[in-house]
């Protein structure tokens, strides 16, 4: 859900050049018209609108599919009026779902016995996957607790500063704790002896990221396993852990196999992957795995019968439709693992393509990993005169859409670049963007520096007229702060949302 705001205060009606033909009269743009328009007018109104909308293909800010085969294209469409929930109504979709858990569960080394089924959910996203995961864990804490005859009103989560605001909407909305591990320079991720020293009695689980949002850096998981392991036979605790793989859970298992993140780690108790980003679906798919069903309450699941036969649910959502778990199955059967290891391959060999062109420039610090999720997070090495702001800004001249952003606490005077490699952005779409990244540092460098020279004129102006006293030379880490916070404030007065996908 999107909170809704007008874009003009101006003009109240919506008029179209080509739709002329079909409608003589504008139309209200934020109320209901009166009467039915042609079919063809409605959609040469909205297409013309939609023009104005970024490429998908060039909105590099994003982690989520922007192109699937046309086979699976038709197969989505197929599905479109197809509702996932009924269960009775479409078994076979409810089949294809139960093959698509199952198959990420033995993706994710699920201890599962001869035949036996696993346990998972497909959900909407990684958002309702880690609400439902995050019940779960807070559900088991409280029973656990009540049995010990301990209180069990104010449970905690541990987790880095470098979360996605989904676990913010978790803690806010069902009343949980979030503390969490703040960054240093230098080091983008959940620091696993900082958040282990965290863990106390409350904390229902610890949070670990297999590809952080911000510079796609793996948490050592398998580190932080053996902290909590060694912490609980201390102090009698059974804190587990969760993992939000959402960018990473279709990348790990194929580039980095001997990598130990999973339910291999005895205290994973679930993991959730989003489909929609390098599951290669289009938006709107993700999945909840749990180790066991031990691990998954009972009360939590939902019975119900009036769609027909008796079914299970565990799902914030109810109705939603099917096409995208039709088309993880596609993707599963069509590409194998062998398909998918070749796309991450190519991926990461894309990415290396883009950081070394972007290094042989000079001008930017490198912040991502080699190993991670495909991409390229960098930062001005000298941004005294112009900031990884108005790169991002003069990028969109070229089509592209690069998110610049500043890091989360304590490391919040690093502001960053971030390009997301996914498998419709080649190397050729790499070495474009080197160039039109190099020809924007060239324009940038005969212009003022706007922002600095502004900075200094008010710092020397505040220091004369209410101080008194002569202005003391600002260092260089300084300068860079000011100059975060004030294009902070410029661009939360522009975008309202300074969250990153």
């Amino acid at each position: 859900m999107v909170l809704s705001k007008t874009a003009s205060n101006t003009d109240v009606s919506i008029h179209s050049t080509f739709a002329s033909r079909y409608v003589c009269n504008s139309l209200p743009r934020f109320q209901m018209p009166e009467n039915s328009i042609p079919k063809e007018a409605a959609y040469q109104i909205i297409n013309d609108e939609l023009m104005l909308d970024g490429n998908p293909r060039l909105n590099l800010a994003s982690f989520v599919t922007t192109w699937m085969e046309p086979e699976c294209d038709k197969l989505i469409m197929d599905a479109i009026n197809k509702n996932y929930v009924d269960m009775d109504e479409y078994p076979v979709t409810t089949e294809l779902q139960n093959r698509c858990v199952n198959m990420i569960a033995h993706l994710f080394n699920a201890p599962l016995g001869e035949g036996e089924a696993a346990v998972g959910v497909g959900t909407v996203g990684s958002s309702e996957a880690i609400m439902l995961a995050g019940l779960a864990f807070k559900r088991r804490w409280q029973n656990k607790m009540k049995q010990l005859g301990k209180p069990y009103d104010k449970p905690n989560i541990v987790t880095g500063a470098n979360v996605q605001v989904c676990w913010e909407k978790f803690a806010r909305y069902f009343e949980v704790e979030l503390k969490e591990v703040k960054l240093r320079d230098g080091y983008y991720v959940m620091d696993p002896e900082k958040a282990a020293e965290m863990v106390d009695e409350n904390t229902i689980c610890v949070a670990a990221i297999l590809g952080s949002t911000l510079n796609g850096e793996f948490e050592d998981v398998k580190r932080l396993n053996d902290l909590l392991v060694e912490k609980n036979k201390q102090t009698g605790w059974d804190t587990p852990i969760h993992v939000d793989a959402a960018s990473g859970g279709f990348i790990a298992p194929f580039l980095y196999p001997e990598l130990e993140w999973d339910f291999r780690l005895p205290l994973v108790k679930s993991i959730n992957v989003s489909g929609h980003k390098y599951g290669l679906v289009y938006a709107g798919i993700g999945w909840a795995i749990w180790r066991s069903k031990e691990d998954l309450p009972e009360e939590l699941i939902f019975h119900i019968n009036y769609l027909g036969a008796d079914q299970p649910t565990f799902t914030l959502n109810f109705s939603k439709g099917s096409s995208q778990v039709i088309a993880q199955y596609y993707q599963l059967i069509r590409l194998g693992n062998e398909g998918y290891r070749n796309i991450m391959e190519n991926c990461q060999e894309n990415a290396m393509v883009l950081k070394e062109g972007l290094e042989k420039t000079g001008r930017f610090n490198i912040v991502s990993k080699d190993k991670g999720v495909p991409l390229v997070a960098f930062s001005l090495k000298d941004s005294s005169r112009h900031t990884e702001f108005e790169i991002s800004e003069m990028l969109r001249r070229f089509g592209w859409i690069v998110p610049a952003y500043t890091m989360p606490a304590d490391a919040q005077h690093v502001t960053v670049l971030r390009v997301v490699i996914r498998e419709d952005f080649s190397r050729t779409l790499a070495e474009r963007l080197v160039m039109d990244i190099e020809k924007v540092l060239h324009e940038l460098d005969t212009l003022p520096a706007r922002v600095t020279a502004k900075l200094t004129a008010a710092a020397v102006e505040v220091e004369e007229n209410n101080h008194h006293v002569p202005m003391v030379k600002k260092t260089v880490i300084e300068l860079q702060r000011e100059i975060t916070s004030t294009w902070r404030k410029f661009v939360a007065e522009k975008k309202r949302t300074n969250r990153v996908c």
